[in-house]
């Protein structure tokens, strides 16, 4: 599987496989932001609309293939704009491999990824939120991650029922 961390332009010609990755993922139940069933114009749409946050250096992607025309697993970084006294931190987002290639370990090399990759960066700090109760939260906690606490019906899942929401955070090295 390779791993790759697309530009904004390259993100651009990955929208349509992105795309599909999303509905399977809000398909499948994992409660991502979106409700079911997505429509591929809205996930084509919302991918497009992370190019510019990719382009200014607001949001870090990655993607994994064994295709290059077909992603099976994501993950990004969003870092906080504007915000002097935020820079040491980022948060997880978007984390999703397609059902075809769940269980492979892949989503816990995405995650590995990410955290490398923030360290080298300078980022001390990561965070997360993640549905109660759900499969990813095995991983982050396998992973080292600390259960910080849960927001009662903070979200939606994609059936639409609300669920709680748990927050996690991992300390990648201390602030210099």
């Amino acid at each position: 599987m390779n791993v790759e961390r697309p530009d904004a332009a390259r993100l651009l010609e990955l929208t349509g496989t992105l795309a599909d990755l999303l509905t399977d993922t809000v398909a499948s139940g994992a409660s991502v932001g979106f409700l079911a069933p997505l429509d591929r114009t809205a996930a084509l749409t919302w991918w497009t609309e992370r190019c510019a946050d990719v382009a200014a250096g607001r949001l870090t992607v990655w993607t994994a293939y064994e295709e290059p025309s077909r992603v099976l697993g994501t993950v990004s970084l969003a870092l906080p704009a504007g915000k002097p006294n935020s820079a040491h931190r980022a948060e997880l987002v978007k984390l999703m491999v397609h059902r075809t290639a769940r269980g492979t370990g892949l989503g816990r090399r995405l995650l590995a990824v990410a955290e490398e990759a923030a360290a080298a960066d300078g980022i001390t700090l990561l965070h997360l939120d993640t549905e109660t109760g759900s499969p990813a939260e095995h991983l982050y906690r396998t992973s080292g991650w600390t259960e910080v606490g849960a927001f009662p019906d903070y979200a939606a899942n994609p059936a639409g029922s609300l669920r709680p929401t748990t927050i996690y955070y991992k300390r990648l090295a201390a602030w210099p």
